[in-house]
């Protein structure tokens, strides 16, 4: 069964095009500059890479060209649009109302869209794709997947803040987190390289990439996760602050003659790894620059790596006992220096990286990157969002398929 998987953001659309239950990718590309004078698709399927340029003045239309491509003899991956048995669509906010990923009906629809006041840079093209695919392909079951929805087991002590409770009573305001297909999809993989039941394994999973996330899982289900009500909490990313005094926010308005979306701005956009080390938002040219002598780079290195041992630390103490931390994302899984850095001096606590291990430029996919007495495995598990995605797709839309099998 063939599922495309569907990732849509502000002025873009990427997608992977899935054998299954297989999991062999047929096809991915990225459809980028929707809206603008000229829009770039570069798509990849058979081995070979193709670049379309052409004018894609919406989200329509640009569903419609990735549709087109993969139905194209020289380029594509399908021979009949009735092949594509579902589509799964990345949403970023869920809210409280979703747990699990779910068919995308019309109630579905309105509660996307309400909850687009929570996640404005994502949730409004999320829905503009489903709406997008529903109109070209509208007998075809879709399927959302949301980011928070992992979260959701998360207790009331862990996810509610500290303010008078008529705001989470009237705005909801409280720890959503993100990243929850990332993090359980690793922690399930984790497990099964480990040949233990999940249900009995409790990991500290950390997605290290330009967006960062630390999550305590317990027996398969998050009970912490340092992203909160927006994914600017947490540890420091690329360009994000991470945990602050709240203070600073008015300090700064006032020092530097800052309006408030001004402030936040410069919080989610000029902070982190790029603010501290003024070199880069990207973790390599950050370490290369601090190799060369650099030493505000350095600085940013150990408050980054400084940060994710305080998380892993806490959320320790959160388990009570802890089986192995996991590491993925573009920093976590390639960024050997950063995470013997994360991991140094933790042998106390019976975290014990292994030198070889962790740095053999050789290894691939899932791995042990801890010493063998290590009390606490540590792992290196790659991850694959669209390959979650296509997988709950595929689950939901059989279900449907067989509860309603003229649907299709």
């Amino acid at each position: 069964m063939k599922i495309l998987v569907v990732n849509c953001g502000s002025s873009s659309i990427k997608y992977q095009f899935f054998e299954m239950p297989e999991g062999r990718v047929l096809a991915k590309g990225v459809l980028e500059r929707i809206g603008e004078a000229e829009s770039v698709l570069s798509h990849q399927a058979n081995g070979r890479r193709t670049e379309i340029r052409q004018v894609v003045p919406d989200h329509r239309e640009g569903f419609d060209l990735v549709v087109k491509t993969l139905l194209d003899e020289k380029v594509g991956a399908l021979r009949d649009i009735s092949e594509i048995f579902a589509i799964g669509h990345r949403v970023v906010h869920g809210g409280e109302k979703f747990a699990e990923s779910t068919l995308i009906t019309e109630e579905v629809i309105e509660v996307i869209r309400d909850y687009g006041h929570l996640a404005p840079l994502h949730n409004p093209p999320n829905l503009t794709g489903i709406e997008a695919a529903k109109s070209l392909l509208p007998e075809v079951p879709q399927v959302a997947v949301f980011d928070t929805s992992f979260h959701e087991t998360l207790p009331p002590y862990a996810y509610l803040y500290a303010l008078p409770y008529e705001f989470y009573e009237k705005y909801r305001i409280r720890r959503y987190g993100f990243h929850g297909t990332s993090h359980r999809y690793v922690a399930g993989k984790a497990a099964a390289f480990l040949e233990q039941p999940i249900e009995r394994l409790n990991m500290v999973t950390c997605h290290l990439g330009n967006g960062c996330s630390i999550t305590a899982v317990r027996c398969g289900k998050s009970v912490d996760t340092s992203m909160g009500f927006t994914p600017l909490e947490g540890v420091v990313m690329g360009t994000r602050s991470g945990d602050l005094d709240p203070a600073i926010l008015p300090f700064l308005a006032q020092e530097e003659n800052l309006n408030l979306r001004e402030v936040v701005a410069l919080l989610n956009k000029k902070s982190g790894l790029l603010g501290i080390s003024g070199v880069s938002n990207d973790m390599r040219e950050v370490q290369q620059a601090a190799s060369g002598g650099n030493r505000r780079a350095q600085l940013a290195l150990d408050i980054f790596a400084y940060r994710v041992k305080k998380y892993i630390g806490a959320y320790m103490a959160v388990l009570g006992r802890l089986d192995a931390v996991v590491f993925t994302g573009g920093i976590g899984e390639n960024a050997p220096g950063v995470r013997a850095a994360i991991c140094s001096d933790m042998a106390e606590i019976g975290i014990e990286l292994d030198v070889a291990r962790n740095e053999d430029p050789k290894a691939k996919g899932s791995r042990r990157v801890s010493t063998d007495r290590s009390k606490v495995k540590v792992l290196i598990v790659p991850t694959d969002e669209e390959a979650m995605i296509a997988t709950d797709t595929l689950e939901i839309a059989k279900e449907e398929v067989t509860k309603n099998p003229r649907n299709v």
